[in-house]
């Protein structure tokens, strides 16, 4: 019985991280089908928003090596998730952008249902895989908030657009968040 309600409970998790990531896309979606931007300036701020997260997004991902290798170089020298923090402020900048007063509490409602819990699950696996090694980084490491402090560590390693492609499809991903941006954009002029 304890391995069947495992497997349960390992199943909605694995639904609830699909969820997160279905409803992030398809807000954002939605921002750039119904958003009217309202000024330039605004809309700048929020561009530049969108790419810092796609710019942090690109950067963790390129030092990813899932399983395989605890990642605590380049921005994991700064943060514990710090693909995390990139959809956390892409997200603010896409709301910003559409005008859309609904936005906010949309996205803060998908960002406090599901990204506490994921990080706790992701903690646990890597607690898991690395153990001590994992729990001295976790020691020092905050998982959302960035330790600038630490920008000297954050040199080492090797980011790899590769790595990038492979891990998450980032730079596909950053397209198309590009793209959403430009339709925004067209709005606005």
């Amino acid at each position: 019985m304890p391995s069947k309600a495992l497997h349960i409970r390992h199943n909605l998790a694995h639904r609830r991280d699909k969820y997160r990531q279905f409803l992030g896309i398809a807000l954002i979606a939605l921002l750039c089908v119904v958003g009217a931007p309202t000024t330039q300036h605004v809309f700048a701020v929020a561009a530049g928003l969108v790419m810092l997260g796609m710019l942090i997004r690109l950067w963790a991902s390129g030092h990813i090596k899932k399983d395989q290798e605890l990642a605590q170089d380049g921005p994991y020298a700064l943060v514990r998730h710090p693909l995390y923090v990139g959809n956390l402020i892409l997200l603010a900048g896409f709301c910003l952008a559409s005008g859309q007063w609904w936005s906010y509490p949309a996205a803060i409602a998908v960002v406090w249902g599901f990204y506490p819990p994921a990080i706790r699950r992701e903690d646990a696996k890597l607690e898991r895989l690395f153990q001590e090694r994992w729990r001295q980084w976790a020691r020092s490491t905050h998982a959302l908030i960035p330790r600038f402090d630490r920008l000297d560590q954050c040199r080492g390693g090797a980011w790899s657009f590769t790595q990038s492609l492979r891990a998450n499809g980032e730079p596909i991903i950053a397209i198309l968040l590009l793209w959403g941006l430009w339709t925004l954009f067209q709005r606005l002029v």
